[in-house]
């Protein structure tokens, strides 16, 4: 069995990349006095889809323990951008729910965030950003597969 360097893997790469992206993301929207993290974006994004999403159906769509995303959820709400209301037929499960504020700021960070984007995709050939898209795909999917189990 060939000895791996770590170094010369792509796990490392990925999470280089998710914490520098996230970083990015953070300070660009700071710059233009959206008070949001890349966390909290995708919340107001999930939401902007389909309001008034079942709390721990986010949780599975964003790939966050349900503590983790009640913490999220405390934070954006404490903002203004988001509120909860119990279900009428179980009083354990909450919807979240976009409030006006919340839609604001939302489309203000749209176009901020296209142009985060494009800088970072800037050079980057169109089958090349395919192919990665590609692959990162496929290993998702082995970490799912390997993580659950599932053969």
């Amino acid at each position: 069995m060939e000895k791996i360097t770590f170094e010369k893997t792509v796990l490392p790469q990925i999470g280089i990349t998710a914490k520098l992206a996230g970083f990015y993301i953070t300070d660009h929207f700071h710059e233009k006095n959206i008070d949001l993290s890349k966390e909290q974006w995708l919340i107001l994004l999930k939401l902007n889809e389909k309001d008034g999403q079942v709390q721990n159906d986010l949780a599975l769509m964003t790939n966050r323990s349900k503590t983790s995303l009640t913490r999220l959820i405390n934070t954006i709400e404490k903002k203004g951008f988001v509120h909860r209301i119990h279900s009428k037929e179980d009083k354990r499960i909450n919807h979240i729910f976009l409030t006006e504020k919340g839609k604001e700021v939302f489309a203000r960070s749209l176009p901020v965030l296209q142009n985060l984007i494009n800088n970072l995709q800037e050079g980057i050939d169109p089958e090349d950003l395919n192919n990665t898209i590609k692959v990162l795909n496929k290993i998702q999917k082995n970490i799912t597969k390997h993580h659950l189990n599932i053969n």
